[in-house]
């Protein structure tokens, strides 16, 4: 696949929460396309994190020097989900991606989320299998494949994820639509590039943008390591 198309979403989950429009304003500078704004809820996963009054707070923020909006890329790793799905709506989120298995009737959710003007994506845990979303490729603009378990930020690539992003992307391209796949989940500039050659064409980076502190520096060397560049 292309790397031009490659989209970087710093997640939120590792920035510093004391300063986090700041945080937002800098990733954006830096070159970030989407910000990826997880939310946890102590029960989907164990971990608890933000909800749709942080997403409203940081909605200003997402804005290029040139005044164009940069896309709230909202994960949904909460169960039940319908009812939040308005609430984003209104604090500004672009997109929304929640794990079919939180949902008891998917169809209707992607439905949901659509006719409130944001795009829809499902999110497929290591474990989930390929086929969940063959009935429903209509209603999507998005699929996010886990590459670690959902619940917490900092964990270690599975390796096992490469042949199933493979397998997705072949899926996805076979449905004749234009549906991105996020890959989210420990990619670092050291797999980057295996990731993205598997077919991934946006992918989800915390630490390995935040824990350097040149942001800047960070995604450049991502694009560089997908795009094949010299180490």
């Amino acid at each position: 696949m292309s790397t031009a198309i490659l989209r970087i979403a710093p997640s939120l989950l590792s920035a510093d929460f004391a300063r986090l429009g700041e945080e937002v304003r800098a990733v954006i500078d830096a070159g970030a396309d989407l910000i990826h704004f997880d939310v946890m809820d102590h029960h989907y996963v164990p971990n608890l994190t933000v909800g749709p009054m942080v997403c409203q707070a940081i909605a200003p923020h997402c804005r290029r020097a040139d005044g164009s909006a940069v896309p709230i890329d909202v994960h949904l790793m909460v169960q039940p989900v319908d009812a939040l799905i308005p609430l984003f709506a209104e604090a500004g989120a672009s997109l929304v991606t929640f794990h079919p298995e939180a949902s008891l009737h998917v169809d209707r959710t992607l439905q949901l989320i659509r006719s409130l003007g944001m795009k829809a994506g499902l999110a497929l845990n290591p474990a989930t299998p390929l086929h969940l979303i063959d009935h429903v490729m209509e209603r999507l603009d998005l699929v996010l494949l886990m590459s670690v378990n959902p619940g917490f930020g900092g964990q270690a690539f599975i390796e096992s994820s490469l042949p199933k992003i493979e397998l997705l992307r072949k899926r996805l391209d076979a449905s004749g639509r234009d549906i991105w796949l996020e890959v989210d989940g420990g990619v670092n500039v050291r797999n980057i590039r295996r990731v993205v050659a598997a077919g991934a064409d946006t992918v989800v980076a915390g630490s390995a943008v935040f824990s350097g502190g040149d942001y800047r520096r960070s995604i450049a060397a991502l694009r560089n390591e997908a795009a094949g560049g010299p180490a």
